[in-house]
């Protein structure tokens, strides 16, 4: 029996990990709280009719006590916060880019941590309004309002426009060179003039601690950092796929950091997003 358990377990494991990253922005996290439904499924009763949807159950409540836990610290987090990275290869990623983009997950953390569960389940692992009602312990009429509210918030943040692997790693190219030289006029020709770029470092590197909105603003503060600091120490830079972006991971002297490219529909970037939180770059230290 304790083998037919396991078995029934790590057949979830995957779909678990899907759901409680795309909960809690965090893989570590994430990682935790599926380890906390595999301790609950140890100790579950031997009458569990339907494994897949117990162990959802349990992760989905676990992810919303985690979020309920962290709203205070999340609220004096230090400059912006970008979830923790999703590193996969150019091609043939894992995750669909939709579901896992930062655009996507940062519509997520404006939802309530039941407006988010019910979105995720229903409208993203496709599990019927039923279903959803009887994990959060609501009334079906309950859960189809949360899920109309939470639609309102992310209608517009899944990408609409993607690049073929070959011209993504172009893309990512003429980033990475033009980053590596601090090129401003190449950077200046790569990003359009509405471009965003959200920098997370958590306090604990040094970052703007704004989200820099038009291609001036961005321009501005990177030859700001140059004038103080000179060129930082690049080791190397590594191609790949970022929260279902083309991206970078940047070995620098003081720790990796990601930056993940937002296309936009005329080859140029619309948005750079830049994790330098080492607290969120563990799982990359070592590469």
């Amino acid at each position: 029996m304790d083998q037919e358990r396991t078995n029934a377990f790590e057949a979830q494991r995957p779909r678990l990990m899907r759901l409680a990253y795309r909960m809690l922005g965090s893989l570590s996290e994430a990682e935790d709280a599926v380890q906390d439904a595999w301790l609950r499924w140890t100790r579950a009763g031997d009458d569990v009719a339907d494994p897949a949807a117990w162990l959802v159950r349990a992760t989905t409540r676990l992810c919303i006590d985690r979020l309920r836990a962290a709203k205070a610290e999340r609220a004096h987090y230090k400059g912006p916060w970008l979830p923790e990275p999703l590193v996969e290869p150019l091609a043939d990623p894992v995750e669909r880019a939709e579901d896992v983009s930062i655009a996507f997950l940062l519509a997520l953390e404006r939802l309530s941590p039941l407006e988010r569960a019910v979105f995720l389940l229903h409208d993203v692992f496709d599990e019927d309004y039923a279903e959803v009602a009887a994990t959060l312990e609501r009334s079906e009429a309950a859960v189809r309002q949360l899920a109309s509210r939470a639609r309102e918030h992310v209608r517009e943040a899944r990408p609409r426009f993607s690049v073929p692997p070959e011209t993504a790693q172009k893309l990512i190219t003429a980033f990475a060179a033009a980053s590596a030289t601090n090129d401003f006029t190449a950077l200046s020709a790569l990003l359009t003039e509405d471009a965003v770029m959200i920098t997370d470092a958590g306090g604990k590197r040094p970052a703007a601690l704004r989200v820099l909105v038009g291609r001036d603003d961005i321009l501005r503060l990177l030859k700001g950092l140059q004038w103080r600091h000179g060129l930082p120490e690049t080791e190397r830079f590594e191609i790949a796929r970022i929260n279902g972006a083309p991206g970078l991971i940047a070995h620098l002297y003081d720790g990796p950091q990601t930056m993940a490219l937002e296309p936009a529909p005329d080859g140029r970037i619309c948005a750079v997003y830049v994790t330098r939180n080492p607290d969120k770059l563990t799982h990359l230290a070592t590469k």
